[in-house]
């Protein structure tokens, strides 16, 4: 059973993909999931398409007003084709597990009056509830789409039933629980009541909607909509209906619904081929409005675990330590053990923040680039700042699980930032200007004090003494013989020679520097 619902991790194409993201931006995820054959990938698919055509505005190649001047954007390509998210039309399923596109695409978003460029990336998801999908799968395939997302779509056909709230209560809550569930010191469980909602908007789509009251007026088959959603997850008198909706309504952070008219039925036989001309246009119209919808700057937020809004890195991480657990998709993972993967992957996102931290900044002060020599102690003085304010970047991010565990993880940031002390001080040291100076200091003391000594000796000797004879030759020997090393190193070393002079000029330089410039240097 294992072998059969088993996942299958691409890890080196979840880090290309992620690789293609510029370091520091955030990510959002935009995933879509429900039952099989409800359109889905064919949505995606979509969204790829309408995603192109802002990407051609942000590189340049022509501008949202030049796209549009031509017609919709939807009316620029006669068929949908089969270049995106695979889909095809029949009774039988299409995707099988949870697919990532290979292209992110960057959108400038702007929150609370601050603008930001972001990575979105998409999601495709196995269908659910097919004849060949265990219960245990579908609860894997929708609880690791609702921890990775951050805009969670869930694909529901002609109406919001309440089979669909359920299986959501259902996944989202075990996943809730997974989220929300802290270790104590004693190795005790408790579940903290003022956390905050630990997934962000879930969004019903509705596809096929046959209920409009008005089909002219977009703007208020919208309102239509939001109002069919506020009654559908109303308080219900029934217990179980009730926690329904309030496991839904305790877990994400918003809930909100649109809905689509048919495509066409042309679009439903099994040869269609994504001929535009054939679907409808009422269906185009409310497309091209879900999409400016789901990617509107001011409505897409990067993905988020515990309140910290996640970078490529950090989402890679996460990913790295979910995809171990669910590498058999015939058992859902224990809340504590997704509790602690969670917790663990956060753990390495800190140490790599933190570290990142400490050698972004040190990098400036002694790093490879650096020219100028540090005085040992104003360097100890400068890594102990670094390290202080590496350390606080570390616990603002390791905030959860065991605490323990985020006691190992310090002391690996403590470890590697001992190892980068060890490198920047042999970076440092290469550059001290009175460094090397002996090899030829000392010859030359050599030589200067062989030839004085032969001068007073041949001056105060008296020229018959055979001794005097004897030290006078050994001294001139002395100044001799170092005198042709010094040449020797003079016709091998002129660069470093060089480097000598210009190192006795940087000492004096040395002596009077202001232990302050270094500081400012690393600020």
């Amino acid at each position: 059973e294992e072998d059969a619902y088993a996942f299958t991790f691409h890890e080196e194409k979840l880090n290309e993909i992620l690789a293609k993201i510029p370091p520091g931006w955030k990510v959002s995820v935009v995933s879509v999931v429900g039952a099989f054959r409800t359109g889905k990938s064919f949505l995606l698919s979509w969204f790829l398409r309408y995603l192109a055509r802002d990407q051609q505005a942000i590189e340049g190649s022509s501008s949202k007003d030049e796209i549009e001047e031509d017609g919709k954007w939807y009316n620029q390509f006669q068929s949908l084709g089969n270049d995106g998210f695979d889909w095809r039309g029949g009774a039988d399923r299409n995707t099988t597990g949870i697919w990532m596109w290979s292209e992110p695409h960057f959108i400038s978003t702007s929150s609370s009056g601050k603008k930001e460029d972001i990575a979105v990336v998409l999601v495709d998801t196995q269908g659910m509830f097919d004849h060949e999908t265990t219960m245990a799968l579908t609860a894997s395939i929708f609880g690791l789409s609702t921890l990775l997302s951050s805009y969670q779509i869930y694909n529901v056909d002609k109406r919001i039933q309440e089979d669909n709230l359920q299986q959501l209560a259902l996944f989202s809550e075990y996943a809730r629980m997974a989220m929300t569930t802290h270790d104590d010191d004693d190795g005790k469980k408790s579940s903290s009541e003022d956390v905050e909602k630990p997934f962000q908007l879930v969004e019903f789509l509705v596809r096929d909607w046959q209920h409009f009251d008005e089909e002219e007026d977009f703007d208020l088959m919208e309102k239509e909509v939001d109002a069919y959603l506020e009654k559908v997850i109303a308080d219900r008198d029934a217990k179980d209906l009730q926690e329904t909706r309030e496991q839904i309504l305790g877990c994400f952070e918003k809930v909100s619904c649109y809905a689509m008219t048919h495509p066409g039925f042309a679009v439903t036989k099994k040869k269609y081929n994504g001929d535009v001309s054939k679907m409808d246009e009422t269906f185009l119209t409310l497309l091209d409005r879900y999409c400016h919808r789901v990617f509107h700057a001011d409505h897409i937020r990067p993905k988020k675990i515990h309140g910290r809004e996640l970078t490529a890195v950090e989402l890679g991480a996460y990913i790295k330590a979910y995809a171990g657990l669910f590498a058999t998709g015939a058992h859902f993972p224990e809340a504590s053990t997704l509790l602690e993967a969670t917790a663990g992957a956060n753990n390495t996102n800190a140490v790599h923040m933190s570290v990142r931290e400490y050698k972004d900044r040190m990098d400036r002060i002694a790093g490879p680039k650096c020219t100028n020599y540090v005085k040992p102690d104003e360097l100890k003085e400068l890594h102990q700042e670094q390290l202080e304010e590496s350390i606080e970047v570390f616990e603002s991010i390791a905030t959860f699980g065991s605490k323990r565990d985020i006691q190992a993880a310090k002391e690996k940031v403590l470890k590697e930032i001992s190892e980068s002390l060890e490198v920047y001080t042999s970076l440092n040291d290469s550059r001290n200007p009175l460094a090397g100076l002996e090899i030829y200091i000392v010859p030359m003391f050599i030589a200067v004090a062989s030839y004085i000594m032969r001068f007073i000796s041949d001056m105060t000797c008296s020229s018959w003494s055979q001794s005097c004879k004897v030290t006078s030759e050994v001294l001139s020997h002395f100044y001799a013989v170092a005198f042709f090393f010094m040449v020797i190193v003079a016709f091998t070393k002129a660069q470093q020679i060089k480097e000598v002079i210009q190192r006795i000029s940087k000492a004096i330089e040395v002596m009077n520097q202001s232990p302050a410039s270094n500081k400012q240097k690393a600020d």
